[in-house]
């Protein structure tokens, strides 16, 4: 991947890269307590279409550990930014869990701004019993460590294949997960347990590409088909033998939903 950037936003210095040149521009937004690399095997497989942008996203990653609560419209805000500094004026959106709430997000307040939405594993509409799942999580991680809640995720993150077939994946995983900062990973994962814009979104105009693994517990398959049936004339693909983490498992099923949707979308409106 390209060389590692910098762009200071208000009191955040965040750590970006953009790859590709000349391409449709593509903004991606990785999830809570992850960081740019999760997108790298997309990025590789699609650079030579598109010019992406990648960051970490506030308290993760190589950008500042800020301190303090975290709202949503903080990383809509240094998102935008980041495209502004990357020359996009209007671009492709793609997000990942937390950065598909990000993204539900801002193209529900700067909708101009977008030619298209890809939301991958991402939520809305959770029923009281999901919604109850996620804050007890929230909790028992708020009174543990990211390396204890890596190790309780971990299968509902990845298959037990793919963890047998790649244990230095694995091992890289588990690594990357305890440089976390306990506080801003409590921080940005109040945010991904607290919101949801499942009443709002029928008002995102867009061309959107809704997908998620079809063994995913929490991004789970009804929550995606709740989102499709909202968003006029979306399209929806779920990816079987799936679970959540379909950037670190299966990124060329990932690159070529998005590959093919912008494809189809331009043909439509071509």
């Amino acid at each position: 991947m390209a060389e590692a950037r910098e762009h200071t936003v208000g009191e955040v210095t965040l750590n970006y890269r953009i790859d590709g040149d000349g391409g449709e521009p593509l903004v991606c937004i990785h999830g809570v307590g992850s960081y740019l690399e999760a997108w790298s095997g997309v990025v590789e497989r699609l650079k030579d279409r598109f010019t992406i942008l990648t960051f970490d996203l506030r308290g993760h990653g190589r950008s500042s550990r800020i301190k303090g609560r975290y709202e949503i419209d903080d990383f809509v805000a240094e998102t935008l930014a980041l495209a502004d500094k990357a020359g996009f004026t209007t671009f492709n959106l793609a997000g990942f869990s937390l950065g598909g709430l990000i993204a539900q997000r801002l193209a529900l307040t700067h909708l101009p701004r977008l030619r298209r939405l890809v939301l991958l594993s991402t939520v809305a509409g959770r029923t009281p019993e999901e919604r109850e799942r996620v804050l007890s999580r929230l909790a028992a991680l708020q009174a543990g460590t990211p390396a204890d809640h890596h190790t309780a995720s971990l299968s509902r993150w990845l298959t037990e294949a793919f963890q047998e077939e790649h244990p230095d994946v694995i091992a890289w995983l588990r690594a990357r997960d305890a440089e976390n900062d306990p506080d801003c990973y409590a921080a940005a994962y109040r945010v991904l347990a607290e919101t949801d814009f499942g009443g709002f979104l029928d008002q995102i105009r867009c061309p959107t590409l809704i997908a998620t693994g079809e063994e995913d517990v929490g991004s789970n398959p009804r929550m995606a088909r709740y989102m499709h049936d909202r968003i006029p004339g979306s399209q929806l693909t779920l990816f079987p033998g799936l679970r959540h983490s379909i950037l670190i498992e299966a990124p060329g099923v990932v690159a070529e939903a998005i590959d093919n949707f912008v494809s189809k979308t331009e043909a439509a409106h071509g």
